[in-house]
Order: C-alpha cells, then sequence, then structure tokens
C-alpha cells in the first residue's frame, strides 16, 4: 500500500505542476489572473481519476472521482461564466498583485498564487490520493459521508440560484440578499463546499489510513471562511448600506436561525 500511495501522491504532484502551468499560460493570454478560479475546482476533478488511473481502482475510488467531478464541474461552470461575464481583473488579484502589465503580475502570481493555490489543491486532495491505496469495501460509515456531501451539494446549489434570481429581480437592486437559506447563514454557498470536502473526508476516512488527511477538510474549510474565502469577501461587502445590519442578525457560515432585528 505504501508504494502505491507514493506513486498516487506524486502523480497528484505532476497533475498540479501541469495545471498551474497551463493556467500560467491563460492567464498571460487573457491578461487576467482570475482564471485560476476556473482552474480550482478543475484540479480537483483532474487529481481524483489520476489517482483512480494510478491507484487501487476500488469502488471507493470511483465513489469519490464521481462525486468530486459533480462538485468541481459545477464549480469550474459557475466561475467560468462569471470570468466571461466580467471584462477585467479580480479586485482581489488586483490588491494582491497591482494592476500593472500582465509580465509582471504573472511574476508575482506565481509565487503569491499559483504555487499556494496548488500546493493547497495537493494536500485538500489527500483523502482523495489515499483513498486510492485502499481496498476496503464500501459500508455504513461510506453511506454518512455521502449524505454529508449531498447536504453540501443542496446548500451550494440552491443559494447560487436564490442569489442568481435575487440578483435578476430589478426591484432587488441596491438591497441585501437575506432570503431563503441567505437567511440563515451569509455564505450558503461556502458552508456547502466546506460539507462536501468533510463528505469526501468521510468517505475515504472509512477505509485506514484515510482517516489521518482529518486536516485536508479543517484546510478547505478554513480557506473557506476565514482566508480566501467568506472572510475576505466581507471586508468589501461590509462596506454596502445594510450590509453591517445584515451581519449581525445572521450567522456567518454555519447555518443559525436569524436573530430578531
Amino acid at each position: 500500500m505504501i508504494d502505491t500511495l507514493l506513486v498516487v501522491a506524486l502523480a497528484g504532484l505532476v497533475v498540479v505542476v501541469v495545471a498551474m502551468a497551463l493556467t500560467a499560460l491563460a492567464a498571460w493570454r487573457t491578461e487576467r489572473i482570475a482564471i485560476v478560479d476556473v482552474t480550482w475546482g478543475l484540479l480537483f476533478v483532474a487529481i481524483a481519476w489520476t489517482a483512480l488511473a494510478v491507484g487501487d481502482a476500488s469502488a471507493r475510488s470511483w465513489l469519490l472521482a464521481v462525486l468530486v467531478t459533480v462538485w468541481g464541474g459545477r464549480l469550474a461552470w459557475h466561475t467560468g461564466s462569471r470570468f466571461a461575464r466580467a471584462d477585467q481583473e479580480d479586485p482581489r488579484y488586483e490588491e494582491m498583485l497591482g494592476d500593472g502589465p500582465i509580465g509582471g503580475r504573472l511574476a508575482l502570481a506565481a509565487r503569491k498564487v499559483f504555487a499556494v493555490q496548488g500546493g493547497a489543491a495537493w494536500f485538500i486532495a489527500l483523502p482523495l490520493m489515499v483513498a486510492a491505496a485502499t481496498d476496503r469495501p464500501l459500508g455504513l460509515v461510506a453511506a454518512l459521508g455521502g449524505l454529508v456531501w449531498l447536504v453540501g451539494l443542496v446548500f451550494e446549489t440552491l443559494g447560487d440560484a436564490q442569489l442568481k434570481a435575487f440578483k435578476a429581480d430589478p426591484a432587488n437592486k441596491g438591497k441585501v440578499m437575506d432570503r431563503g437559506l441567505w437567511a440563515w447563514t451569509r455564505h450558503p454557498n461556502y458552508f456547502g463546499d466546506a460539507c462536501m470536502w468533510w463528505g469526501l473526508w468521510i468517505i475515504a476516512a472509512e477505509a485506514w489510513p484515510g482517516v489521518l488527511t482529518v486536516l485536508s477538510p479543517v484546510a478547505m474549510t478554513y480557506f473557506l471562511a476565514f482566508a480566501t474565502g467568506a472572510r475576505l469577501l466581507e471586508r468589501d461587502m461590509a462596506k454596502r448600506p445594510g450590509y453591517p445590519e445584515y451581519m449581525e442578525r445572521t450567522s456567518m457560515f454555519f447555518p443559525l436561525p436569524p436573530k430578531r432585528s
């Protein structure tokens, strides 16, 4: 098993390097570093199927590959659509890298964005790679993980759909979205993401030594809630009229009943 795990881990690292190199080329051609957001979801899909191909093609690996493909494919479609609609760089990357010529920004992005995100993706994908080195049959724990994953998918998909419908109504222009799932958490899509990765970890944890990869979903949850996700987004959102009041009555991440005004 050790030999298989090393091969899978090395193959996953190669996938990360190749994917980030191609992303850098795409960023140079489009002159927008934000294209890395599209790569993020697809990178996990590539790692999952590579792990399946070079590891033990067990039912667990197949299940994880399919679930990650649903998650990563949907995320790539969502971020890709947003990237296509925009005509300028994402403000997050402008703040991080400046707004100079693409050559200078790419040099900084190689260290601050591509290397960091690539390393984070490889670490977060450890449950997928470790599971590919095991052959234990699926059991009740895997079923529980699938249920947690499904809850996350519902939160992410429904939250995005509710927000899209809210923005499409001209009557809501300038208003804060505080309906549906958004009344229970300010970031149902990020919470859904975290749930899905905890579900994937539970599936992997059923087969030893998958349980040892628990820091992978912890890292994903940290990024979503405190690092590059919700906390970073709210730095700008808090400046909008009505948003501070929304923050006072609505849980930031974990869904809770809204507080009375």
